[in-house]
């Protein structure tokens, strides 16, 4: 194989951009990085973690998300702090990870993990 692949970035359905980046900034601790009104989409992104956030008119099918984590821990204490609804408590899996999950305006979730 001549090439190889970097992180993926989901593009989430949402109803608002503005109100979504908002909402991922001030709950889960993104930044917002861009916003372009006239294609209905934007940007916010965590460390090397990217989300697109595309507005639609139709039904919303929530996403899931997985997003890795190397101190899984703080990351929980500070969603926490900032009011973001935790949907699955901090614990280890028999699978063998350590994770939590959140949900956003819109269903979808996103799973914070590491390894044991």
């Amino acid at each position: 194989m001549t090439y190889s692949l970097a992180t993926a970035t989901p593009a989430l359905p949402v109803r608002d951009v503005p109100v979504a980046q908002a909402y991922y900034r001030d709950h889960f601790g993104f930044e917002i990085k861009w916003h372009h009104e006239g294609g209905r989409i934007g940007g916010v992104a965590h460390g090397d973690c990217a989300i697109f956030l595309r507005e639609v008119t139709g039904p919303i099918q929530p996403v899931v998300l997985w997003i890795f984590c190397a101190d899984v821990d703080a990351a929980e204490a500070d969603l926490s702090a900032r009011g973001a609804r935790i949907t699955e408590p901090l614990g280890d899996t028999p699978w063998g990870l350590r994770q939590f999950a959140v949900t956003d305006l819109h269903g979808h979730e996103l799973t914070f993990f590491r390894d044991l």
